[in-house]
C-alpha cells in the first residue's frame, strides 16, 4: 500500500473537492495500466493481444511486451504508458517536417513523432542525461528510424544553434511526477511543494529556449506527467501571455478538460487534455497543443549558413575533407576503393524509398561511415550521439554493416534473409553462431518469424556468424 503525502491530499482535496480527491487517491493504489504501441513503419505479425485498444492512438494497444521477444528486438513494438502517448499524437506533424523532441529519453514519443515524419525531413532527439541519451539511440535505432540526430546537450546549446529551425517542438518537461506514484516510489518519496515549484521554474527556462527555436506559425506541444497547475495551466497561461500562442484543441476520448480557474482564466486553457489516473486511460497526463503566431521574423545561426536536412537539400554535396567540431573527429568521403568494399558488402539489399540515394550521400568518421541527417556543419557546438543512418564500420580491406542498417532494411521486403526458429533465435540473442540451411553467402540479415532484428554472415557451409551487437546479447 503506497502511502500518498499528506500535503499532496490537503492540495487536491482543495483543488478537486472531497469526492473527485477521493476518487484520485483510491486510484493511486490501483495497479497501473500497461499498453504498446505497432511500429507502421515496418511489418510483421504481431502476436500479442490486440482486444483492447488504447483510445484514440491508432495500432495501440493494452497489453505487455517482452524485451526478449521478436517483436521487441525487431523493433515491431514500444512499451509505454498509454496516457503518455498522446502527445506525440496531438502535435501536428507531417512527413518533411524538421521536428525537435527536446527531452525525449527514453524515446516513446520520439518513435512515435519517427512515425508521422514516415521517413522524410528531420528528427532531432535530444536528451540531457548521458545515460538516458544512449538509451534513446538506442530505442530510435531498433525502430528503424533514419532521418534523426540524436544529441545530448542543454535547451540553451540547442536554441543557440537552431533560431527558428523548426516546424514542431514537444517539450515533455521535467516534472514533480504526481502521475507516476502507482510506478514509482521515488516519485512519491521526493515529492514537495517546493520540488512542484523548481519544477515550474525549470520548466519555464526550458521553454523559453524551445519558443526561440520555433518557427512563425509553428506547433509547440507542452506536456507533463504531472497534476499540479503550478506546472500545467500555469505555464501555459505564461505562455500564451509572455508570447501570444494560440492553445489548439485536442480529440481525446476520456480526457478532462483544462481547468481555466487554475491558471489566468482564459476560456481556451480548457482546450487542454488532463488525464487523471480514476478516469481509467494510463497514468497522469497533462497535454497542451500551442500554435506561435505567423510574423515577419527571420532566424539565421550565422550569417549565410542555411539548416536543411540532407535528403531536402540534395544538390550540396561536401567534398574532400572537413571538419566536425560537434562530433570533433575529420570527415570525409569513402574513396573509391573504400565504397567498393561498402557496395559489395550490402549488395543484393532492398532499401527504403527515403534512402534511395545512399550512396551519393555517404560520409566517413574516422572508420565509420554514416548518411547524415543533417549536414555536420550545423551540428557545431552541439554534443551528438548520432547523425542519421550508421551504415557501418571500415575494416581491413572489409566493411562490416551496423546492427541499425539491419533494423531500418527491416522496413522492406527482402531475399537476403535467414529466418530461425524460436529455439535458434534463443542461442543467437546469447551471442551463439548457427549451424543453418541455406544457399547463401555474405552478409545476410537475420529474422525470427519473419521479423528482421540483425545481421548475419554466411560462410559456403551454413554456418551463421553472430553479428548481434554484444552489449543488447541476453
Amino acid at each position: 500500500m503506497i502511502e500518498i503525502p499528506d500535503q499532496f491530499k490537503e492540495k487536491f482535496t482543495g483543488l478537486l473537492g472531497q469526492e473527485e480527491a477521493g476518487k484520485l487517491l483510491d486510484s493511486l493504489a490501483e495497479p497501473s495500466k500497461k499498453a504498446y504501441r505497432i511500429n507502421s513503419l515496418k511489418e510483421g505479425a504481431v502476436v500479442y493481444p490486440q482486444e483492447e485498444a488504447v483510445p484514440g492512438i491508432p495500432n495501440a494497444y493494452y497489453g505487455e511486451v517482452s524485451g526478449k521477444d521478436p517483436e521487441w528486438t525487431a523493433g515491431m513494438v514500444y512499451s509505454q504508458d498509454p496516457a503518455a502517448m498522446f502527445p506525440a499524437q496531438a502535435i501536428p506533424v507531417k512527413p518533411g517536417d524538421k521536428v525537435l523532441d527536446l527531452c525525449a529519453a527514453p524515446g516513446g514519443k520520439s518513435t512515435a513523432l519517427a512515425q508521422k515524419l514516415q521517413g522524410e525531413g528531420l528528427l532531432v532527439a535530444n536528451e540531457i542525461s548521458p545515460s538516458r541519451a544512449k538509451i534513446l539511440r538506442e530505442n530510435l535505432e531498433r525502430w528503424g528510424v533514419s532521418n534523426a540526430v540524436v544529441t545530448n546537450c542543454d535547451s540553451f546549446a540547442l536554441s543557440a544553434r537552431f533560431p527558428g529551425f523548426f516546424d514542431a517542438i514537444l517539450v515533455d518537461a521535467p516534472c514533480s511526477g504526481e502521475g507516476m506514484f502507482r510506478k514509482s516510489e521515488d516519485a512519491i518519496k521526493y515529492w514537495s511543494q517546493e520540488n512542484v515549484d523548481l519544477c515550474a521554474d525549470r520548466q519555464r527556462e526550458i521553454l523559453t529556449e524551445a519558443v526561440k527555436m520555433l518557427k512563425p506559425g509553428g506547433y509547440l506541444l507542452y506536456s507533463t506527467c504531472t497534476f499540479s497547475p503550478e506546472e500545467d495551466e500555469e505555464i501555459v497561461s505564461w505562455l500564451l501571455d509572455e508570447y501570444g500562442f494560440k492553445l489548439l484543441p485536442i480529440a481525446a476520448e476520456k480526457a478532462a478538460p483544462g481547468r481555466p480557474e487554475w491558471g489566468n482564466g482564459d476560456a481556451s486553457l480548457a482546450n487542454c487534455a488532463r488525464f487523471w489516473p480514476q478516469d481509467g486511460v494510463g497514468e497522469g497526463q497533462f497535454v497542451a497543443s500551442l500554435q506561435k503566431a505567423a510574423g515577419e521574423e527571420s532566424f539565421a545561426a550565422e550569417e549565410g549558413e542555411v539548416f536543411s536536412p540532407v535528403r531536402k537539400n540534395k544538390d550540396k554535396k561536401k567534398k574532400g575533407k572537413g571538419k566536425n567540431k560537434g562530433n570533433r573527429s575529420s570527415l570525409e568521403r569513402p574513396s573509391k576503393e573504400e565504397s567498393c568494399y561498402i557496395s559489395e558488402a550490402i549488395a543484393g539489399f532492398n532499401w527504403p524509398e527515403s534512402l534511395a540515394s545512399w550512396p551519393s550521400q555517404m560520409l566517413k568518421s574516422q572508420d565509420h561511415v554514416f548518411v547524415p541527417a543533417l549536414e555536420p556543419e550545423q551540428l557545431k557546438g552541439i554534443k551528438v550521439l548520432s547523425n542519421g543512418l550508421e551504415l557501418g564500420i571500415l575494416k581491413k580491406k572489409r566493411f562490416e554493416p551496423s546492427h541499425q542498417l539491419a533494423e531500418v532494411l527491416g522496413q522492406v521486403d527482402q531475399e537476403r534473409v535467414v529466418d530461425l526458429t524460436e529455439e535458434e533465435y534463443d542461442h543467437y540473442l546469447h551471442g551463439e553462431s548457427l549451424q543453418v540451411n541455406s544457399s547463401l553467402k555474405g552478409f545476410v540479415l537475420v529474422s525470427c518469424r519473419g521479423m528482421i532484428f540483425s545481421f548475419g554472415k554466411l560462410s559456403g557451409k551454413g554456418q551463421l556468424k553472430n553479428y548481434y551487437p554484444k552489449g543488447l546479447r541476453q
